[in-house]
């Protein structure tokens, strides 16, 4: 069952990023520079995803002074597959115009972002190398996910800037909420997963035991 929360919230939270992008009010910070290198260099939204996460694979390497994590690449993969997925679904189908739809297009992407980053983060298998940068940051600094994720958004923040990424109102909410919603997401999905997780990581035991 673990596989499967992981796989969901990366879908989950991928979609959330598509609505973002489509609602044109600005992405995050990390999603704008993203955005911002595949208009301007070339390469889609999805690949530069997965070219970031090596990077920041090997900078998380040398903060925690142990071995690449690579199977955070396979989460980068996975997720930057998923945003061009859903950027090619959303594409023809959500086109918000008027200012108001936006903002509703925009709210969604942020809850579905901060529910589905908690899902998968909880599944403690593989984080993205920006949320793992994220867990590392808080580590460090032992203060909570709201600062590590602000302190990493801003970071972004000025390298989108630079690469005249997709900055707008969207993206200082992000900056300023991002992780106040991450932050709300958690017990929450730690309260609902953790029966579920516990229950399918014992049946197998449970059975040979009834046997």
């Amino acid at each position: 069952m673990k596989y499967v929360f992981y796989v969901l919230g990366i879908l989950t939270f991928t979609l959330g990023i598509s609505f973002t992008i489509q609602s044109d009010l600005g992405t995050s910070p990390f999603d704008a520079l993203l955005v911002g290198l595949s208009v301007n260099v070339g390469l889609t939204v999805g690949s530069w995803e997965i070219i970031i996460a090596l990077i920041l694979i090997g900078c998380n390497s040398f903060l925690k002074r142990q071995r690449p994590e690579i199977l955070g690449l396979l989460t980068a993969f996975i997720t930057g597959v998923g945003i061009d997925m859903w950027l090619l679904l959303l594409h023809n189908w959500i086109t918000p115009e008027l200012w108001y739809s936006k903002v509703i297009c925009f709210g969604i992407g942020m809850v579905v972002i901060g529910l589905g980053t908690a899902t998968y983060l909880h599944t403690n298998f593989a984080p993205i190398p920006v949320d793992r940068l994220t867990l590392i940051i808080l580590e460090l600094t032992r203060t909570n996910i709201f600062f590590s994720r602000t302190f990493i958004y801003l970071a972004f923040l000025i390298m989108a800037l630079i690469l005249n990424g997709p900055i707008g109102v969207g993206t200082l909410l992000t900056v300023c909420l991002g992780g106040l919603i991450l932050n709300y997401f958690m017990p929450y999905t730690e309260k609902v997963l953790d029966p579920i997780l516990t229950h399918s990581s014992t049946s197998p035991t449970s059975d040979k035991d009834s046997v």
